[in-house]
C-alpha cells in the first residue's frame, strides 16, 4: 500500500477547509496545513499566541523571528492580518468564534474522544497548552496522525487509555492510510490509501469499521 507522507495528508486536510472559514492549525504536524491551502480560497488562520491572518511558511532566509506560531515557527501575515494580546486570542477560542481547529493527538477514540497532551507515562512531559480550549471551543476538530504508533498499534481505538484533552470533540480524522468520520455510531471510513482494503484496515486498527462504498479510495 501506498502510505500519504505528512505533506501529503497536510494537504488533504486543506481541501476540506471551505472559503470563509476561521482556522486554528496545532501545533506540529497541523502547522503543514498552511502551505497547502489555497490563495484562490480565503480563510483566516488564527494562532493562540495571538494572530488572525497567517499565511504560509517564509521562504529560506526571509524568516522574521518576532513573527511566530504557537510552535515558535517562523510565519507569514497575509494583507489584512494582525496580532493581539493571548488573552484576547483565548478569548476567541473559548468562544466558538473558530470554524475549525486541527490538532495532533496520542489517542483518537471511535466516538470522537481526544487524547493529546499527555501520555500517562511517569517520565513524560505533559504538554496540554490550549489543546482543551481549541477542541471545546471551536464548532469543528479535526485530527491529523499517524494511523499506527512506532510499535505497531492502532491511535484510533475503541476508548482512549491515555488522559483525556476532551470528550466527543473530534468529528474527522486525517491519517496516513485513511480519512474517518467519527461520532456516536462509530469510526466510519470515507476514503483509503490505494491497495489498503476494508478488511485490512480493520484488522491493523482491531476496529468494527464501516466503509461508505460509494466513495471512491483516494
Amino acid at each position: 500500500m501506498n502510505r500519504l507522507t505528512r505533506d501529503q495528508i497536510a494537504a488533504r486536510v486543506a481541501k476540506d477547509i471551505p472559503e470563509g472559514a476561521y482556522v486554528n492549525l496545532g501545533i506540529g504536524l497541523p502547522t503543514k496545513v498552511a502551505n497547502y491551502l489555497p490563495e484562490t480560497r480565503e480563510i483566516f488562520l488564527q494562532s493562540e499566541n495571538g494572530l488572525l491572518g497567517m499565511g504560509p511558511a517564509p521562504a529560506p532566509g526571509e524568516e522574521d523571528w518576532e513573527l511566530i506560531n504557537a510552535g515558535k515557527q517562523p510565519v507569514t501575515l497575509l494583507a489584512g492580518g494582525c496580532y493581539f494580546h493571548h488573552a484576547d486570542s483565548f478569548a476567541m477560542m473559548r468562544g466558538g468564534h473558530l470554524d475549525i481547529c486541527v490538532l495532533g493527538a496520542f489517542q483518537v477514540s471511535v466516538h470522537g474522544d481526544l487524547a493529546n497532551w499527555h501520555t500517562g507515562e511517569p517520565d513524560a512531559i505533559p504538554a496540554v497548552g490550549g489543546a482543551m480550549d481549541l477542541a471545546i471551543g471551536a464548532k469543528q476538530t479535526f485530527v491529523m496522525m499517524d494511523l499506527l504508533t512506532r510499535q505497531g498499534e492502532s491511535k484510533l481505538v475503541e476508548a482512549c487509555t491515555y488522559p483525556l484533552t476532551g470528550l466527543g470533540c473530534v468529528s474527522r480524522v486525517y491519517t496516513d492510510l485513511a480519512v474517518f468520520n467519527l461520532g456516536p455510531s462509530g469510526a466510519h471510513v470515507i476514503e483509503m490509501v490505494e491497495g489498503l482494503t476494508i478488511d485490512e484496515l480493520r484488522r491493523i486498527t482491531g476496529l468494527a469499521l464501516t466503509f461508505d462504498a460509494e466513495i471512491q479510495p483516494a
